[in-house]
């Protein structure tokens, strides 16, 4: 098992080759989706033995659900791959030009970033999804995964290794780190040495962790406190169709629904209607005293840390409020500035939803589950980042690049 340093200077080493391919890359990413297919079995195999030991560690159905692997699951992310191959480089584009008048032209291109190193929790696809991003976008990787996943990763590396390798690129284009410890993740956040940028896929704490702690540049990826807001004038079954989707078509996901807000107006109508609908999959809600009053004891009483929480299961928080403002104040309190909605037959509300809430997608009379760089028609992504430097919102490949100035002279000096 190779040290984070000893992984750092292979991955650098490997960069100065990937960082000028160009026919290889994409000769490299069919390989690696024809590899995942034909290797399925052995992956299937390996994670296999990462969910028996999560059911042993007892985690959760959700958790289980993000971890694991089967064929179709497989093939999707080889299909994601393949587009990858579709799509157009992203290094190498002139992004500007000008002829100054001492002669000197100068152009501005996009470049790769170098070595990007990536910390997420327990979701394999990752491996693959993050690994094909960054070798398109001409960067070397080093995956840092959840012990939780960690023999589907290593198989998931194995076979990706090797296809590259065969395109004739560094198998070293990407690596894992298979120490699972703690201690592993503070030095890849300190290996300045040899990283470019680091970025966080996981829940709260990780990402928190990290920013916090790394030496090195590092891209938050986001928490998915997600909210709804049903204003006054839905129409209770889009509102209906709307919840149920964002909560529970996976709960597992950074795009599912957290917290819904529902007019004070249209709630005695509205809320059993959507809470009948919720039962089908056992929705547990939390919700005021205003939604308790309506709905019953059926409904847990909520509490502060229920509209900070991101669940990532069953459980939804609710919250009567009296007006759009209050909505938006809830919004911009608890808010992970990840997705936002508004349900609403009000253009002069879905206007003020859309200018006023500052989250990095917010939609009018749609689910939150379609941020997602695929569903934007971006592509595979790297992650849905939740600041406001460098990249807002789905990362795809043009936010995996950074720029450089070429200029050309004939002896100028100054």
């Amino acid at each position: 098992m190779l040290t984070v340093q000893e992984l750092g200077y292979n991955a650098k080493k490997a960069s100065r080759v990937l960082s000028v391919a160009k026919a290889e890359k994409n000769k490299a990413l069919k390989n690696i989706a024809l590899a995942l297919v034909e290797n399925a079995d052995y992956i299937i195999e390996q994670n296999n033995i990462d969910i028996a030991n999560a059911k042993e560690n007892g985690l959760s159905d959700a958790m289980i659900d993000r971890l694991r692997l089967d064929l179709e699951r497989i093939k999707g992310i080889a299909q994601g791959v393949d587009e990858i191959v579709a799509m157009p480089d992203p290094v190498g584009k002139v992004l500007s030009g000008n002829k100054l008048s001492n002669g000197l032209d100068i152009t501005k291109v996009t470049v790769p970033l170098g070595v990007i190193g990536i910390i997420f929790e327990s979701r394999p696809n990752v491996t693959a999804d993050a690994a094909a991003l960054c070798l398109k976008a001409g960067n070397c990787v080093i995956l840092r995964g959840g012990k939780e996943a960690i023999n589907s990763n290593k198989a998931i590396v194995k076979v990706m290794r090797e296809a590259v390798e065969k395109a004739g690129l560094p198998a070293d284009c990407i690596n894992l780190v298979e120490d699972t410890t703690r201690q592993s993740s503070i030095e890849l956040m300190g290996l300045t040495e040899y990283l470019d940028v680091l970025i966080p896929r996981g829940g709260a704490g990780l990402i928190r962790a990290v920013v916090e702690n790394a030496k090195v540049p590092v891209i938050e990826t986001g928490v998915g406190n997600c909210h709804a807001f049903v204003d006054e004038s839905a129409d209770i079954k889009m509102a209906t169709d709307i919840i149920f989707n964002a909560k529970t078509s996976r709960v597992s996901v950074c795009n599912a629904l957290e917290t819904m807000l529902i007019h004070e107006k249209i709630a005695d109508k509205a809320l059993p209607a959507i809470y009948d609908k919720l039962k089908e999959k056992n929705v547990e809600l939390r919700g005021c005293e205003k939604t308790v009053a309506i709905l019953g004891d059926s409904v847990k009483p909520s509490t502060e840390k229920d509209y900070e929480t991101e669940f990532l299961d069953y459980i939804l928080a609710v919250k009567v409020v009296s007006s759009l403002d209050e909505a938006l104040d809830h919004i911009a309190k608890y808010s992970s500035g990840h997705s936002e909605t508004i349900i609403t037959e009000n253009f002069k509300n879905a206007e003020s939803f859309l200018n006023k809430v500052d989250s990095s997608a917010v939609y009018v009379n749609a689910s939150t589950r379609f941020t997602d760089g695929g569903q934007f028609g971006l592509g595979a992504e790297i992650g849905i980042s939740t600041q406001k430097l460098h990249a807002r919102g789905p990362m795809g490949l043009e936010n995996l690049v950074s720029t450089k100035f070429v200029i050309r002279g004939d002896g100028q000096i100054r």
